[in-house]
């Protein structure tokens, strides 16, 4: 277990050890804090970022002169709310945290939103549309057995090779092809694990 801390070169020394662990086969967990370094500044693609669990909302801290004056200044020029800023920055911050994990078109990756408010409207609202496709209300609420069964199954299916078939399949399919009953069972087929 490797954690980033408040020291540069300390946590620059951990993600380097981080990445021995994955390199080497053993792998890690790497904990680290929303808006720190780690959560910004570094991408951890392909077998570096399997999973990322968020733990709470990252809400940026309030008492911040700065920060002040500039709710002050988009409730007074155009009547947004306090609150409504803090949410949508705290959402903002959330996604690109968790998007760490996923930084191209083959990549996959676990998201965990560990804190049931992810699940209020309000809340999931402003999380971006990519990350909204995916918290179906089944997936949201679980308990720990059943995020740890869903996690196995999503992994299992992701590990298996895909053919050249897979691959190179159709972006877009019209009407008659949605309605043809060897593309209905093949789209349900796929879709079992999201």
């Amino acid at each position: 277990m490797i954690s980033e801390t408040q020291d540069a070169a300390e946590t620059s020394l951990a993600l380097l050890n981080y990445q021995k662990a994955c390199e080497n086969g053993r792998g890690a967990v790497l904990l680290s804090v929303a808006r720190g370094k780690v959560s910004e500044g570094i991408d951890f693609d392909h077998h570096f970022g399997r999973a990322v669990i968020m733990f709470g909302i990252p809400y940026v801290y309030t008492q911040s002169k700065i920060l002040k004056a500039r709710l002050e200044y988009l409730r007074d020029q155009y009547q947004i709310r306090e609150n409504d800023f803090l949410t949508f920055d705290a959402m903002r911050h959330a996604a690109q945290c968790v998007g760490r994990a996923l930084r191209g078109k083959t990549d996959y990756g676990i998201m965990v939103f560990a804190d049931k408010r992810f699940a209020r409207a309000d809340k999931r609202s402003k999380i971006p549309r990519w990350i909204q496709e995916y918290l179906k209300d089944g997936l949201c609420n679980l308990s720990v057995d059943e995020a740890v069964q869903v996690s196995k199954r999503f992994l299992r299916q992701m590990a298996q090779p895909f053919s050249r078939e897979d691959q190179l399949g159709l972006s877009l399919l019209t009407v008659e092809q949605l309605d043809q009953e060897d593309t209905k069972k093949k789209l349900q087929s796929r879709m079992q694990y999201v």
